[in-house]
């Protein structure tokens, strides 16, 4: 099939809008990201804690001339941690083996991968924490003895073969470290956990992708699109590209704040990086149920998506914001996310609950319940 004839990805279900500011890849972005990554240490934007720590282990690994030592990156998406695998190999120059949790299902899967290293190799395995359990267990051995047992056989005529493994080291990558089992994570010689970026170190990851993309701001143009870039380089990046197809499109040559902050509202990313699911999720907060408590299974159903898609993509932004507050009775809507919706936050003490809501209905009585009567009817009459 020709290039012409390669069919278009499917875009159902997909909301465009959502995607600029995900901090998740997309297929059809990796192969700019890789361009844009740096390729050492020093290069690296931000994390100063963990790349002068990373440092140290490759600096006296090499002077030792041995493999580092396996290395645990944790922290939420697009931060920079596959970057940091790839910085790695090319620190310790060393070729870069590339795999993935999900994709390791058994032990045979990990034994294949493991047994075709070479000495020194990087191996990384990024969402480490959804590898099978047999996996899990395989790897134990391989990172400590860098040894594997392959049984052969069923039952009572399995045995067991030895298998040595050259030196390698493993980077592994999770956006959930509480979900590694304890023997795996106390195997890493090195735990390093990414943190979210301020907006300084933003803008000069955006002044070294702007040279790369040749794309012409000012440092106010800068700041605007770092503003709404959610802590995250990945978005960062996207935003940024997304600015250059608005600019080439209107013939701007130089982007100030003006032209950033008209071309990313065209794409509905607000001031502070919120976009649609997120504005939704606070208009129906505060308009329907005045600020809340409601439950996360009505709040999906107001904005039309589906429960984890809430719970899992838009509220850990708003509530790292202090748009959102999680309690036992259900998600509030702070002071903060009223102000930014334009709207005045109730008085101290109104009743929750709007137009629709029937959360502030009082339960009728147990025994009003049973006769089926409402409170405070007259009872039956007894006649002789």
């Amino acid at each position: 099939m020709s290039a012409e004839e390669q069919p278009l990805p499917s875009t159902e279900g997909r909301d465009p809008s959502r995607e600029v500011v995900d901090a998740a890849p997309m297929a059809e972005e990796k192969a700019m990201e890789a361009a844009l990554r740096p390729k050492a240490l020093g290069d690296f934007v931000g994390q100063q804690t963990v790349r002068h720590q990373l440092s140290l282990v490759l600096q006296s690994s090499r002077l030792r001339g041995a493999a580092a030592d396996h290395v645990l990156l944790s922290g939420p998406p697009g931060l920079g941690k596959t970057t940091l695998a790839m910085i790695i190999a090319a620190e310790m120059d060393a070729s870069l083996r590339v795999t993935s949790g999900p994709a390791i299902q058994h032990s045979g899967d990990l034994a294949a991968i493991l047994s075709s290293l070479t000495e020194g190799e990087v191996l990384f395995v990024d969402e480490i924490h959804r590898m099978a359990r047999p996996a899990e267990e395989m790897l134990y051995m391989a990172m400590e003895d860098f040894r594997v047992d392959i049984v052969v056989g069923k039952g009572a005529g399995a045995t067991s073969i030895p298998l040595e493994l050259p030196q390698f080291t493993l980077v592994g990558a999770t956006t959930r470290a509480g979900l590694l089992p304890g023997p795996l994570r106390d195997r890493f010689g090195f735990t390093g956990h990414l943190e979210y970026y301020g907006v300084g170190e933003l803008e000069h990851v955006l002044r070294r992708s702007a040279e790369l993309l040749q794309v012409q701001a000012t440092d106010a143009g800068f700041a605007e699109i770092a503003s709404r870039s959610r802590g995250t380089p990945r978005v960062t990046n996207r935003l940024l590209r997304r600015v250059r197809d608005w600019a080439l499109v209107h013939e701007v040559d130089l982007v100030d704040d003006d032209a950033a902050a008209e071309a990313l509202d065209t794409y509905e990313v607000d001031r502070r990086g919120l976009d649609r699911l997120d504005r939704a999720v606070l208009e129906a907060l505060c308009s329907t149920f005045r600020g809340g408590p409601v439950g996360l299974s009505t709040l999906a159903i107001l904005v039309g998506e589906e429960t984890e898609t809430v719970e899992t993509v838009a509220e850990p932004y708003l509530v790292r914001e202090g748009l959102l507050a999680r309690t036992p009775r259900g998600r509030v809507a702070t002071e903060a996310a009223w102000r930014h919706l334009g709207l005045e936050p109730p008085e101290q003490g109104a009743p929750l609950g709007g137009a629709g809501s029937t959360a502030s209905s009082p339960p009728a009585s147990p025994s009003s319940a049973h006769s089926g009567r409402s409170a405070g009817s007259p009872g039956p009459t007894t006649e002789g």
